[in-house]
């Protein structure tokens, strides 16, 4: 993934210009999520989190310990962008 496809989405997240608010901990993390909610770039969100491995905060509707829980559950999947982006669904 290019910087440039990442800020195109970024920039028309719901959550844009509050990420403070996104990176808490415990169970904050669960009200923070609620920000994801009808967010246009939710799915771009999530995969970045999960292709990426990112370990804190609240990304794509998801709390870290949720995104966990998926990422062991689905250990074959090589490219979360291309199921939840919808790019070939490669697994």
């Amino acid at each position: 993934m290019t910087a440039l496809f990442q800020e195109d989405w970024a920039l028309q997240a719901k959550c844009r210009g509050m990420e403070d608010a996104l990176f808490v901990e415990a169970s904050e993390q669960k009200r923070a999520r609620t920000v994801c909610a009808g967010c246009p770039v939710r799915s771009e969100c999530l995969a970045e989190a999960l292709d990426n491995r990112i370990e804190w905060g609240v990304w794509g509707g998801m709390t870290e310990r949720e995104r966990r829980l998926l990422l062991r559950q689905h250990t074959n999947v090589r490219s979360w962008r291309s199921i939840l982006v919808g790019q070939g669904g490669a697994k």
